[in-house]
């Protein structure tokens, strides 16, 4: 039972004869009254056990998209129900009623004998699977005095997958890589290439790449041109350790190294490669593979969309063997975890003479744009202690690049943001240059 703001006001109406006649046969008629009134309307109310709730809602949605949550209620009773319907949603999930209430109540009128669809908006914070249980129905009496209130199971769950928000970058990228791929008229030359075709050569050209034998025949100067080489392995880890939990821009760099794996397979993959995909801290959480069926990207976003970080450090020793099990030849093995030194000196470089002797290695990284304005800002004590700490950080960030770098790892470190587009970049110029 549930009391609304009308009954104080008919108790404090109520004391009135209290304060004017002060006595105990006072005080027992009045509460007699209001006992009477307040049980007349919650015996007039619809009882809310009557009603029978289902629950309409897609399996799945974007993280940036609004999902309508609906709940159809069927009156079985023989009164009209007037009242209210609230959802048990977590606030992540950013559930909205129609009218604004900040409890995201829906008003419910509904006639005995008939049925009717309520929906709430959700607009989900965080990826993930969200859940709810129940849903909690108030049937108020005539009066609005008094209300039952009931709880019934209504289950419902629904998987937020990640935005994809890179998606922009991809057919800029794509232009690019079809001007590789040889449909526009771009040469490369190197080890890891494939031969494209003969034609005439034209000042400018590598002369390295001049076919005598075709020459001789011809009695003109013919070249070769070369196109990358296709169907080679990504190898992407997506490091799910406790470093992946930090918030860089108000987002875990977990979801930001997932935007960039997201933008990285969907390149890798029109660009004849085959991509491998490890959500790895100190077993692997997912894996996806190109080589199964159906569409890469749904697959990814799906099997990412329930990780989350875990708050353990990385064991960087199983990477090795996980990497030759999904590939034995040279592949491109993208990493992306953090420029921390001491996770990297404890975990990452004694793995990397294993990874780097066969493949290519990339770490990319994700940089927090703030260090930069704490390292600039140096107004007072404060600041300038701040700035001293950010100036730090980086120059650890930097000493960790070039230690990488000198194993011969590529390194990538950019704010949130840039780092998608700027990895796709990195995995053209590779394989421009025959490097995959």
């Amino acid at each position: 039972m549930v009391f609304s703001g009308r009954f104080l006001v008919v108790a404090l109406v109520c004391l009135l004869p209290v304060v004017l006649r002060p006595g105990l046969d006072t005080i027992g008629w009045c509460l007699l009254a209001l006992a009477l009134v307040s049980g007349v309307d919650l015996a007039l109310a619809a009882s809310p056990r009557s009603l029978v709730l289902e629950r309409e809602l897609p399996a799945s949605s974007r993280l940036d998209e609004p999902v309508a949550n609906a709940v159809l209620v069927s009156n079985r009773g023989r009164r009209r129900l007037r009242g209210s319907l609230r959802d048990a949603w977590q606030p992540s999930a950013g559930q909205s009623s129609p009218s604004d209430r900040p409890d995201a109540a829906v008003a419910l009128d509904v006639p005995a004998g008939e049925r009717r669809r309520t929906v709430t908006t959700l607009m989900p914070r965080r990826r993930g699977t969200l859940r709810t249980a129940s849903v909690t129905v108030r049937s108020w009496g005539p009066l609005g005095l008094a209300a039952r209130q009931v709880t019934h199971p209504v289950p419902g769950q629904i998987s937020i997958l990640p935005p994809f928000r890179s998606r922009r970058h991809l057919p800029s990228r794509l232009a690019r890589l079809r001007e590789m791929d040889g449909r526009s008229a771009v040469q490369t030359r190197g080890g890891g290439t494939e031969f494209d075709s003969l034609r005439d050569y034209v000042r400018g050209d590598d002369v390295r790449s001049i076919d005598w034998r075709a020459t001789a025949r011809r009695r003109d100067v013919v070249v070769r041109t070369w196109r990358p080489e296709r169907d080679r392995r990504v190898v992407i880890v997506l490091d799910t350790s406790r470093t992946a939990a930090a918030r860089v821009d108000d987002e875990p760099k977990l979801d930001t190294g997932i935007e960039a794996s997201l933008l990285l397979a969907a390149l890798a993959s029109a660009g004849g490669d085959r991509v491998e995909l490890l959500a790895f801290d100190r077993r692997v959480r997912s894996r996806v593979s190109s080589t199964e069926k159906g569409n890469l990207l749904h697959r990814m976003v799906t099997a990412l969309a329930p990780v989350q970080p875990t708050l353990l450090a990385a064991d960087w020793s199983h990477i090795p063997v996980e990497v030759a099990k999904v590939s034995r030849q040279r592949s491109l093995v993208v990493l992306l975890t953090d420029l921390d030194s001491a996770s990297l000196q404890e975990g990452l470089l004694p793995v990397l003479a294993a990874l780097t002797s066969r493949h290519q290695v990339v770490v990319a990284s994700v940089a927090d744009p703030q260090l930069a304005e704490m390292a600039r800002t140096r107004n007072d004590a404060e600041t300038t202690f701040r700035a001293a700490a950010a100036e730090r950080a980086g120059l650890e960030r930097r000493a960790a690049a070039r230690e990488l770098e000198m194993h011969g790892v590529e390194v990538v470190d950019e704010a949130p943001y840039r780092l998608p587009p700027a990895l796709a970049d990195t995995y053209l110029r590779l394989k421009a240059a025959g490097r995959l």
